[in-house]
This record gives C-alpha cells, sequence and structure tokens, in this order.
C-alpha cells in the first residue's frame, strides 16, 4: 500500500491488522521535501524572520512568545516532551499502527513541512514492527489528539517506551534492536508530529471496520432466531422495501431473504394462526438498516478524515515561479467531525445489541417462545439453560445505554482558554469501540441461543442460510445437554464473530450478502 495516495478504511485495517507492507509513494517524497524547503527558508532567515506559528513562537496560549533562533530545536523537543501526559490502559498494536499509519499518511500529502527522514522513520516503524507505548487517554480532541500523538513522537526522538518482538523496552532500545536510529527533531516538526486527528481516527476508523461486519452478523444472528421462533419471512418482502427506499433497509432485507429461502421449518407453520411476530423479529430490516445508514455515514466521514491535512500552520506552495510558499494557521486539527461521527456510529450500533437483547428473550420466555422449552433447558427446572445468558445480554445492552451518551456535546475549555471548545472526540472513539465489543458478546449470545432453539426444531430443518449458520456455531459451540458454564462458549462464538468465520460460512452457503 503506497502512503500519500487515497486510502480507504479498508486499507488502513489491512496495514493495522494484517501487516499488510507500506511504502510512500515518490510524489509524496517530493511534495514533502518540497514543503520542508518553505520551512527552512523561515529557519534560515532566523531571529530575522517573522512570527510563525510553531516554528519560531511559543504553543497555545503562548503563542505570541518568540523563540530565539538558537532554540528553535530545544523548543520542538520540549514540546514532545511536555505534551506527554497520557493516562490509562495502553492501546493495542492495531491501534498504535493505524495511528501511524495516519500520522505518516498526513505528511505525505504535502502541506505539513516535515522532512522526508521523519516520513520514512514512521514507515520504517511499521515495517520493522516497533510500536510506540501509547496511553488511551488524555485527548480532549481539540488541537487534535496532542497527549497520545506525543507518545508516538516520543518514539521517534528514541525517548519513551515501545515494543519490539514482544517486549516492552526504551524506545531507544528498541530502535536500536530494529535496526533503526532516533531523529533530532527539526522546526516545525514536534508540532506537525503531535497536531491532529489520528488517535481518535484511528480507533474510529477500525471500531468502524468492525461495526460495518456486525450488521451483517446482526442479520444473521436474526435469522437463525426467526427460525427458531418459527417467525415469518413475509416482512422482507422486496415491494415492502421499494416503498420506503433506505438503503441499509433494503440491503438487510436482501440479506434475510437470501438467508430465509427454502425451509421445512417455514414451511411446517405455513397456515398457523399466528398474523404477524413481534418487532424484533418483523422490523429487522428498519432497526439493523438503520444502522447500516448511520455507519455508512460515519465512514464516509473518517474516510474523508484519513485522507485530510489536519496539522497546524499548513504550507501552501505557490504556483507563481518564484516558488513562493504561504503558512496559514487555522483549526483543521479540530476533532468535532470526527466526534460527532463515532458518537453516532455508538448509538446505531447499540441497537443491534439493543433488539438482539429483546429476540434472545423471545427465545427463552416460555410464554413468547412456543413449542421450545422454558429458557431453552435440556430439563427446565432442574437445568436453568440460557437463563442467565439473557441476563448477561442485557447487562451489556445497559452498559451501552451509558455509553452512547455523546461525547461531542460536551467541552472543558484548555490552555488558558485559547481552546476555548474542544471536541471530546477522543471518549467518542474510545466508547464507540467499547460499544462494538458489547454488541460482538450479544450477539454472541444471540447465535448460541438461537442455535439451540433450532436443535429443538429438529427433525424439521431450517433452510441453507441458518444451516450454515448453525454449522458454524456448532463447529465451536456443542449444544446444551446439561447445564455448563456458557462463558466459553460465548467467547467461542464472539471469536467466530470476530474472525469473519461466521460470514464466511454462510456466504459459502448464500452468496455475498451485504
Amino acid at each position: 500500500m503506497l502512503l500519500g495516495r487515497p486510502l480507504s478504511l479498508a486499507d488502513l485495517e489491512e496495514v493495522a491488522r494484517r501487516g499488510r507492507p507500506v511504502a510512500i509513494c515518490a510524489e509524496a517524497h517530493e511534495r514533502a521535501a518540497a514543503s520542508r524547503r518553505a520551512i527552512d527558508a523561515i529557519a534560515a532567515a532566523g531571529d530575522a524572520a517573522p512570527a510563525v506559528y510553531g516554528i519560531n513562537t511559543g504553543f497555545g496560549a503562548l503563542a505570541e512568545t518568540r523563540i530565539a533562533d538558537h532554540d528553535i530545536r530545544a523548543l520542538q523537543r520540549n514540546l514532545v516532551r511536555s505534551h506527554a501526559c497520557g493516562v490509562g490502559p495502553e492501546l493495542g498494536e492495531a491501534e498504535v499502527r493505524a495511528m501511524i499509519v495516519l500520522r505518516a499518511q498526513v505528511i505525505a500529502l504535502g502541506h505539513s513541512g516535515v522532512r522526508t527522514e521523519v516520513l520514512d522513520l514512521l514507515a520504517a516503524l511499521l515495517e520493522r514492527g516497533v510500536s510506540p507505548r501509547i496511553p488511551a487517554q488524555g485527548s480532549v480532541g481539540a488541537s487534535g489528539d496532542l497527549a497520545p500523538l506525543a507518545h508516538l513522537a516520543l518514539t521517534l526522538i528514541g525517548e519513551g517506551e515501545a515494543r519490539f518482538e514482544g517486549q516492552l523496552l526504551p524506545s531507544a532500545v528498541a530502535l536500536a534492536k530494529a535496526g533503526l536510529a532516533p531523529i533530532e527533531l527539526a522546526a516545525k516538526e514536534g508540532l506537525a508530529l503531535i497536531n491532529g486527528t489520528q488517535y481518535m481516527t484511528a480507533l474510529g476508523a477500525l471500531a468502524l471496520r468492525d461495526a460495518a461486519a456486525l450488521c451483517t452478523v446482526a442479520d444473521i444472528a436474526g435469522a437463525v432466531s426467526l427460525e427458531a421462533l418459527m417467525g415469518s419471512k413475509r416482512p422482507f418482502d422486496e415491494r415492502l422495501m421499494r416503498v420506503r427506499p433506505h438503503p441499509g433497509q433494503a440491503g438487510t432485507a436482501s440479506n434475510l431473504r437470501a438467508l430465509l429461502g427454502s425451509s421445512e421449518i417455514m414451511q411446517s407453520h405455513a397456515d398457523c394462526p399466528r398474523v404477524q411476530d413481534a418487532y424484533s423479529l418483523r422490523c429487522m430490516p428498519q432497526v439493523h438498516g438503520a444502522t447500516r445508514d448511520a455507519v455508512a455515514w460515519a465512514v464516509e466521514v473518517l474516510t474523508r478524515e484519513v485522507n485530510s491535512v489536519t496539522d497546524n500552520p499548513t504550507v501552501f506552495l505557490g504556483d507563481g515561479a518564484d516558488g513562493g510558499a504561504e503558512l496559514i494557521s487555522g483549526g483543521n486539527f479540530h476533532g468535532q467531525p470526527v466526534a460527532l461521527a463515532l458518537d453516532l456510529a455508538a448509538m446505531a450500533a447499540a441497537e443491534l445489541a439493543n433488539i438482539s437483547e429483546r429476540r434472545v428473550e423471545q427465545l427463552v420466555n416460555p410464554a413468547l417462545s412456543t413449542g421450545l422449552t422454558p429458557f431453552l433447558a435440556p430439563h427446565s427446572g432442574l437445568h436453568s439453560g440460557f437463563m442467565i445468558a439473557q441476563v448477561a445480554s442485557a447487562s451489556l445492552v445497559s452498559e451501552n445505554k451509558v455509553l452512547c451518551h455523546p461525547a461531542s456535546v460536551d467541552s472543558i475549555p484548555s490552555s488558558a482558554g485559547r481552546e476555548d471548545h474542544v471536541s471530546m472526540g477522543s471518549i467518542s472513539a474510545r466508547k464507540l469501540a467499547q460499544v462494538i465489543e458489547n454488541v460482538r458478546s450479544s450477539l454472541a449470545i444471540e447465535l448460541i441461543t438461537a442455535a439451540q432453539g433450532v436443535d429443538q426444531r429438529l427433525p424439521l430443518r431450517p433452510s441453507a442460510g441458518v444451516a450454515a449458520a448453525h454449522a458454524a456455531i456448532r463447529r465451536v459451540v456443542p449444544g446444551l445437554t446439561e447445564d455448563r458454564p456458557l462463558y466459553r462458549d460465548i467467547a467461542a462464538a464472539a471469536e467466530l464473530i470476530q474472525s469473519g468465520a461466521l460470514i464466511a460460512a454462510v456466504e459459502e452457503a448464500v452468496g455475498p450478502l451485504n
């Protein structure tokens, strides 16, 4: 994958999670070198140069403080050191790698004024497997993600800590073991490395990739539940979708039609007196589909963001023969676009668990699950079956409701009032990641519960799509013949989801799903 050219969220995930190699495209090196010459010209003028924010001035509320020429390099080093104030748990390797990719991408777009040596070192961290230790908390998403990005920049200058070959080491040691050398920051480079939205965008992009997959998993889980509950596929008729043409709704209905093709279970109750199913079954296209549409919009926002210049000031090269350049101070580092999108994505993803838990209730409640044993227990009373699995799902759903309070509506002024409105986008990203984890567990609970319901409909066979999902579940979770600890089963089903194996197994039977 070439940095400096447009990236998709799928590209970012491939590098972050699966180690896809990266390189810097030739034109990116040229752009970076050209923008650097503009910074070098200011630095060469020394104390005679006009005041330019972040090059020969202080930062934030100290922007009017002029820095002497002989202190320019120390200024950048001190900036990185002073801003490395992260706290809390350490980010995972995938999230750190995503941050490195995005930080390099900004520089490669050629408006940052950073030397190509810095760009190459960022790419080398990915190639050699050096992962800076970055605490997860400490950013308010105003001048970008200052604290997390400062921890990344520390490793570039040989300070802080980094992971290499499974060990947490001083960054200088990790770099040396990887055959790399730290750099000394030149004018503007410290500021360019820490100014931007790469923390919230990295975490948010990976979470959105998961959210998109969970939309399809929710369709699969819902189809298995529908078969176990002897529900109808008639509400998913394409004609209904055409007269309310939301694309996500149509996509989910299309999936459900594919999943619920010919089914002995459905044929067995074609003439039953039931008129309508519960909303959690009948309204899957409308609920799952609304989540699909919200996630799709958030993906659009973050795709723009991964290909944006978000540091400050921004270098614009002149078109004239003199090759002049202009540095403009603005606010592209502000995380509000990302924060709003990730807050919406969290609310949308949470609905997948919300409706899933209601389907689990339909499966385990003997007043609602005609023909199934109470709580799907082998011998109800002696065995509790899936009674507490539903409770666990309810707990996750309730936790998500707290996490879905939007971070982006909050703002605490910082930097002596200079940064008087902040996005809290880093919190939006962290909340979304936790919501996604909870949704995955909720859907895992539904899958193992619904599979038990399908077992109880034997000898009637479900549709091909549901049969494929059922078989995939049974490969990792055996049927329940007596009470056992279910936490291992839930974890195994969650891994089946996260690995993509569930979707792959179903698509092998019914073709590609939306």
